[in-house]
């Protein structure tokens, strides 16, 4: 493992001396750069939503979805800001490989790329996910949800890319089991970015964020409200809007973060601890985005 750096806390003092990039006046789309999400099933239509509004709201210029046939017309009418790509689909609701064709150009000139949230079958989205990272290779790549699995295959990618497991997904990736994982999540976090070559972001009541070189952030402070269906795939659509702005991995990931956590405070302290829905959490983020930069 790289050289191991002490745990940094994320706090309000760290944001405010790591600014985000920010357009000028005269920037445009183009400018704030562009995602790919590739996303959603016909049994979690919800997760492709909510991670392209979320990359958007977190101020990504341009964002193109590519989801399953099935569910494309409806993503296209909930989302009339993205380009929606319908890609062919396996029988058991995954993406189809021989749909790759459909998304080269965008995985060619997008600033970066979300894969995982809301997809199904697991070998069809373990085979594509493979694909589209050998595709990828001018974009910064958010590997999230059952995409993760191709690291079972890859063992260590070749360029750093950023995943997003809980302790749960930590433990399928790694053979660890769960209480192991949850008893000492700062170290897997970082063992496994050192033996991946990946960014990752290990979620939980405390967040850990570690980085290949032995960098570690922890964000705590968690809000209960978050643990509901939908806000995984919120955080890993702000990750990748901000990545697309032109954040590194780990700033995104550490803006991302707590970007999530005041989100959930904002709409706990207007509608209670509990109860509020994913949905709701994008809606905060602009005005948080400037709050928080000060």
């Amino acid at each position: 493992m790289a050289g191991i750096g002490a745990i940094i806390e994320i706090d309000a003092r760290l944001l405010r001396a790591w600014p985000l990039p920010r357009p000028d006046g005269a920037a445009d789309k183009e400018e704030r750069g562009a995602t790919l999400v590739i996303a959603g099933s016909a049994e979690m239509p919800g997760a492709a939503a909510l991670a392209a509004t979320s990359a958007l709201r977190a101020g990504a210029g341009k964002t193109a979805v590519a989801t399953v046939a099935a569910i494309a017309p409806g993503i296209a009418l909930r989302l009339p800001e993205a380009r929606v790509i319908a890609m062919a689909e396996t029988e058991a609701g995954g993406i189809a490989a021989d749909a790759m064709g459909k998304i080269d150009a965008q995985l060619a000139g997008v600033d970066a790329v979300l894969i995982g949230p809301g997809l199904q079958d697991a070998a069809a989205t373990r085979a594509f996910t493979r694909r589209v990272l050998e595709r990828a290779t001018h974009a910064a790549v958010v590997v999230d949800a059952l995409a993760m699995d191709a690291v079972l295959d890859v063992r260590r990618f070749e360029r750093t890319l950023l995943l997003t497991p809980h302790a749960g997904e930590m433990a399928h990736l790694t053979g660890a089991t769960k209480e192991a994982v949850s008893a000492d999540p700062e170290r897997h976090a970082r063992e496994a970015a050192s033996r991946w070559n990946a960014v990752v972001v290990l979620k939980g009541a405390t967040t850990y964020i570690a980085t290949p070189d032995g960098e570690c952030w922890r964000h705590g402070g968690s809000q209960p409200g978050l643990g509901t269906s939908g806000s995984g795939d919120v955080l890993a659509g702000l990750i990748v809007g901000l990545m697309a702005r032109g954040a590194p991995l780990a700033q995104a990931a550490v803006w991302g973060i707590t970007l999530h956590a005041h989100a959930g405070r904002a709409l706990a302290e207007r509608l209670g601890p509990i109860g509020y829905l994913a949905r709701e959490l994008p809606r905060e983020i602009p005005n948080l985005l400037d709050k928080l930069a000060h």
